[in-house]
């Protein structure tokens, strides 16, 4: 029997998709587990009861970005890094806590290595404390990271 027929006798979508796609189901969820998996940010704890998460951030090509949170005496450490390879660039940089802007400016790359690192400290609020690190440098490049740190 051919494709076409299946899909004429098909009348819910439902019918459409288990005749189109029955072998891709497994793999497809598989693949959606370990991407979830994957995005899952790091937490460490000390005997102190501090917190820490490193994540990476979502960049344009040819960049990378890392955000790391660390609980610190009622305060939040926010450490922002961008590497581009190119010294002497300069990206605008946004960090928003709890979605408000907590810091923005400019910020030039440095030699040699062609990186920048924004570093911040915020006010630890009671629950979980999401951050979100933004950049934007030149010819529309772009990087953000988002992190949540678990309250005291």
């Amino acid at each position: 029997m051919s494709r076409c027929g299946r899909f004429r006798r098909a009348r819910t979508l439902g019918a459409m998709r288990r005749h189109a796609l029955p072998g891709l189901r497994v793999p497809l969820l598989l693949v959606a587990a370990a991407c979830l998996v994957a995005a899952a940010p790091a937490v460490a704890r000390d005997g102190r009861d501090d917190a820490e998460v490193r994540v990476r951030g979502v960049c344009s090509k040819g960049v990378t970005s890392k955000l790391k949170l660390k609980a610190d005496d009622g305060r939040i450490e926010v450490e922002f890094e961008v590497d581009q390879n190119r010294a002497r660039v300069t990206w605008r940089v946004a960090i928003v806590h709890e979605r408000r802007i907590a810091w923005r400016g400019s910020v030039r790359t440095t030699r040699p290595s062609g990186s920048f690192e924004v570093r911040r400290r915020l006010p630890d609020l009671a629950g979980l404390d999401s951050v979100t690190a933004r950049a934007w440098g030149p010819r529309g490049l772009t990087c953000r990271a988002t992190a949540a740190l678990p309250g005291p």
